[in-house]
């Protein structure tokens, strides 16, 4: 409904990165929450929200919609056009209808936004009962959106719409719904919550009291953008002083009230504020000041004759026009006013407009139609037992008598009319607690007792009527003293908020100083960093250029370097408005050359010029400048020379500017001693850069003749198979991998990955059958050709990741890397027939067919304890299986495989001496192509790998 000053600013900042959707809702707060703070921002954002309003769904789109007339609505009303107000408002509502099926809670709180503006509207047109209707509304569809804190700002505007009827019988029904202690209630609810405290009390005629709670009100109205409310809270404030006869600090708060409302341009407002000052005013006395005010808020509230604001300028017109004596004016103002406080059903204008109209009527000579007014007022205050306005009409009704020759009332038992209406009037005082009964009624009374002759009740009333005034005037300085300390507390407030204001001002823009500083140290170490990248003289000197200029105010922009003497300081680098300047030499020695000075005495120059002095030394053809500062360049101990930057504005070089100075100095200094050592780097590595060439060109050659050595030693030169070395080097790590896939079985529940994944080896010993026989028949040459040929099939059957080793002579060891033992015996079977099926090509063209032996194990060799035999062990047993197939009829395979019956202790020696054994208890399964007998015993070649076998 209403937000707080640091809500939008920190929306109003996230708006400037927000897209899309983001961005809608954002301006929608903005715009709703600007509709008082800045009428025409909220229009201009609506007008933006309107293009986006399709990213949003279709019941979304039509409350959006709503929102956008409410916005409209509320500026139409501020301005005075009721008419156009009504009607967006009413559109809004029936789009809140429409959505409420899809969007219940959102579609109540946009009802009782349209309620709220529509009460307001209606109060504008001095229809109160109606616009209390619509409070009731809102308040209904407020608690259907379950938003406590629209229910407490409805309600408690509801209240104060009560208060101006009956105020009393509006505490009675409002004073238990709120709690006077407002901890824990929402900023913007107990503004207004205050606001109706406030009323009450100034009903009560507790007028401290209520400023106290009107300022709360007040300092609410403002931070939540509700400027109007904080113009009405004004004025009504600026009443309590007039009350309190404060009439200095009424005026201020009228001041600041109107202050806040023409710049609005809203006629309610202004209106208000200037008939409230012109009423101060006329309690001072100041009437004509007070005439010209009211006239001018008369002219302001016309278009909204019926709100009751226009009702007070009339009462305010009416009481100035008596105390000027015009009563003819007076007794149309309040003519006028009598019409809309029966319009209004608002019982103190209907009283007073009557007092009015009978005061007037009875100076203009027509007292029986006076008298009747008075009786018509006294009725009104009776019917709504009012007491204090039956004795002002009592009063008015004496004073008719007193100048007329009336008729005496049926029931009078007093002397005479006027006696009978002041004894009525102190008869009612007598029942109100703690009435002071005023002075004039008390002398009035005494006057007529002394005209009948009753003096001693003249001389007693009399007596009374002075203790009256003594009391009045007690009271007077009582409101006077109240005045005194609301206003002391009021401008301690002020002043303690300001400082707190100002302690918030000096903090921020102390943030704001690091900030900019913490920025600029920022922005100069990512500078430093580029300059001292460069490597080369003339480019630190363009890029130092470029900085300074993009940094201070540099009319002019030289570097003097000293040369390799250290007498004389040349210009390595200078311009100035864009040009290039001359190449000029300075001897260190010179005493009124600023530059020699800085390099001299190590330090920092400022020199300031005015307009009629001259620049020492100046440098032929450039301009005459009020600002030179000198930096000398110096890395440790050392100083390269002086950098210096002038301005033809006085005053250019303040701190900051020095310090950034400063800092490009330092990293100027830096980039060009490396600049230096480079040159001189360069210099050196420049001879010996041949050398280095020849040195790596004879080491690539190393390079390439190690490694073809290391080929060689790990190469079988006849076949171009990996050798024993090869195999030994390596197997190692297939071996630790291989044990990694069975160990994560035993830290883990194995996923069907893992159950697929081939994590065994196999080893194949692979030997021809009777290959000494081809040595011995057809020579040398052909036994190699054969071994060429076999390793060719060995190739073709096993994978280019398998480690295919020449083990010697015609044997082969082939490992078959990450694979499963079950696919093992095909792979032998299709090694065998790669031999078997094919022959072999001779040296002299003839062929001749040969077989192979094979015999395999798998690595582990019990999956269950994966390291129970090494790998060296498992090679013994693929070679046990070679020589069962060479016993059992050679071009065959074999294979021992564990079985679960297998005893992990003493395997390995049992397996090697044992088989038969072994086999026969089942510890172990014997595969093979072969379908006849195997030969188990016999002597079999060790390959001399395995570990001893007693262990």
């Amino acid at each position: 409904m209403f937000a707080l000053d640091e809500e939008l600013a920190q929306w109003q900042e996230e708006l400037s990165e927000a897209q899309g959707l983001p961005r809608l809702r954002l301006l929608t707060a903005l715009a709703w929450h600007n509709r008082q703070r800045d009428p025409e921002r909220a229009q201009a954002l609506s007008a933006e929200i309107v293009p986006l309003l399709d990213l949003l769904p279709p019941s979304h789109v039509t409350l959006s919609r709503a929102r956008l007339l409410l916005i409209s609505a509320e500026s139409e009303w501020l301005n005075g056009q009721l008419d156009s107000a009504q009607y967006q408002a009413e559109q809004a509502l029936a789009l809140c209808d429409q959505a409420a099926a899809v969007l219940p809670e959102e579609s109540s709180l946009g009802r009782a936004d349209a309620c709220w503006v529509l009460a307001w509207i209606a109060n504008d047109r001095g229809a109160s009962s109606t616009g209390d209707g619509w409070l009731e509304r809102a308040a209904a569809a407020a608690r259907a959106g379950a938003d406590p804190v629209r229910v407490d700002v409805i309600d408690a505007a509801a209240g104060i719409c009560d208060t101006f009827g009956d105020w009393q019988l509006a505490q009675q029904r409002w004073s238990g719904r709120f709690s006077a202690g407002l901890d824990g209630v929402a900023p913007i609810a107990a503004g207004w919550i205050s606001d109706f405290f406030g009323t009450c009390a100034f009903q009560r005629s507790e007028y401290g009291r209520a400023i106290g709670h009107l300022m709360l009100s007040f300092e609410t109205a403002l931070a939540t953008g509700q400027i109007r409310r904080a113009v009405i809270v004004a004025t009504n404030i600026g009443n309590g002083f007039t009350s309190l006869n404060a009439h200095e600090a009424a005026l201020d708060w009228m001041q600041r009230g109107l202050d806040l409302a023409r710049p609005t341009g809203w006629p309610l407002s202004i209106g208000m504020c200037l008939m409230q000052t012109a009423e101060t005013l006329r309690q001072l006395g100041q009437r004509e000041a007070a005439q010209s005010l009211l006239r001018e808020a008369l002219a302001t509230l016309a278009p909204l004759s019926g709100s009751r604001a226009y009702a007070v300028a009339l009462e305010y017109q009416g009481d100035l026009a008596l105390d000027l004596g015009n009563h003819a004016a007076a007794l149309d103002s309040f003519t006028r006013l009598a019409s809309r406080g029966d319009a209004l059903g608002q019982s103190d204008f209907q009283s007073s407009a009557r007092r009015g109209q009978a005061h007037a009527l009875s100076h203009l000579a027509r007292p029986a139609e006076a008298l009747a007014a008075a009786q018509g007022a006294l009725t009104l205050a009776r019917e709504h037992a009012d007491a204090s306005s039956q004795i002002a009409a009592l009063s008015v009704l004496a004073d008719i008598h007193a100048r007329h020759r009336l008729p005496a009332p049926a029931d009078m038992k007093a002397a005479n009319p006027m006696l009978h209406y002041l004894q009525l009037a102190l008869e009612i005082a007598a029942t109100i607690e703690g009435y002071t009964v005023p002075g004039s009624l008390l002398d009035a009374t005494a006057r007529e007792h002394a005209a009948i002759g009753d003096f001693e009740r003249a001389y007693a009333i009399s007596l009374q009527a002075s203790a009256s005034r003594d009391l009045t005037h007690s009271q007077q300085a009582t409101n006077r003293a109240i005045a005194m300390q609301v206003q002391y507390q009021t401008e301690r407030a002020q002043t303690e908020g300001e400082h707190h204001r100002q302690l918030a001002a000096a903090e921020a823009q102390r943030a704001a100083v690091l900030q900019q500083t913490s920025a600029t140290l920022e922005h100069l170490s990512a500078i430093g960093q580029e300059i001292t990248a460069h490597l080369d003289a003339a480019a630190v000197f363009r890029a130092l250029d470029r900085h300074v200029h993009g940094l201070l105010d540099a009319t002019h922009f030289s570097i003097f370097l000293l040369e390799p003497g250290g007498e004389w300081l040349a210009c390595a680098f200078g311009v100035e408005v864009g040009r290039p300047l001359p190449a000029v030499r300075v001897p260190l020695s010179d005493p009124n050359a600023n530059s020699a000075r800085c390099v001299r005495e190590r330090r920092e120059i400022l020199v300031e010029l005015g307009e009629e002095d001259v620049t020492p030394n100046l440098i032929p053809g450039t301009l005459q400048t009020l600002s030179l500062l000198f930096a000398p360049l110096r890395v440790g101990d050392r100083v390269l020379g002086v950098m210096t930057v002038q301005s033809l504005r006085a005053g250019a070089y303040g701190e900051r500017e020095r310090l950034i100075f400063r800092t490009l100095c330092a990293y100027g200094a830096i980039a060009l001693d490396n600049a230096s050592a480079y040159r001189q780097v360069a210099a050196t590595l420049k001879t010996l850069s041949t050398t280095q060439e020849q040195l790596l060109e004879k080491n690539l050659e190393l390079e390439r003749a190690y490694k073809a050595l290391e080929e060689v030693s790990l190469t079988d030169q006849l076949t171009g198979l990996r050798n024993r070395r090869f195999f030994l080097q390596n197997v190692d790590a297939d071996v630790a991998m291989s044990l990694r896939g069975y160990d994560a079985g035993q830290h883990r529940e194995l996923t069907e990955c893992d159950l697929q994944a081939a994590n065994d080896l196999v080893f194949f010993m692979v030997d021809l059958d009777h290959f000494k026989e081809v040595n011995d028949r057809y020579g040398h040459a052909a036994g190699d050709a054969i071994l060429v040929q076999m390793q060719e099939r060995l190739r073709e059957v096993f994978r280019e990741s398998d480690y295919v080793i020449r083990w010697g002579g015609e044997e082969f060891l082939v490992l078959a890397r990450a694979t499963h033992r079950d696919e093992a015996r095909a792979v032998a079977e299709r090694m065998r027939r790669a031999v078997a099926d094919r022959d072999f090509d001779l040296p002299d063209g003839g062929r001749l067919a040969k077989t192979c032996s094979i015999g395999f194990a798998c690595f582990p060799f019990m999956p269950e304890q994966p390291r129970l035999l090494s790998w060296s062990q498992v090679v013994e047993l693929a070679d046990q299986g070679l020589y069962i197939a060479k016993r059992s009829g050679r071009n065959a395979w074999a294979a021992l495989y564990s079985t679960e019956a297998s005893r992990p202790d003493g395997i390995f020696p049992r397996l090697m001496r044992q088989l038969d054994q072994a086999l026969t208890d089942g510890e172990v399964r014997l595969v093979s192509n072969l379908t006849g007998p195997l030969v188990l015993d016999g002597e079999r070649r060790r390959v001399g790998l395995s570990s001893d076998l007693e262990t």
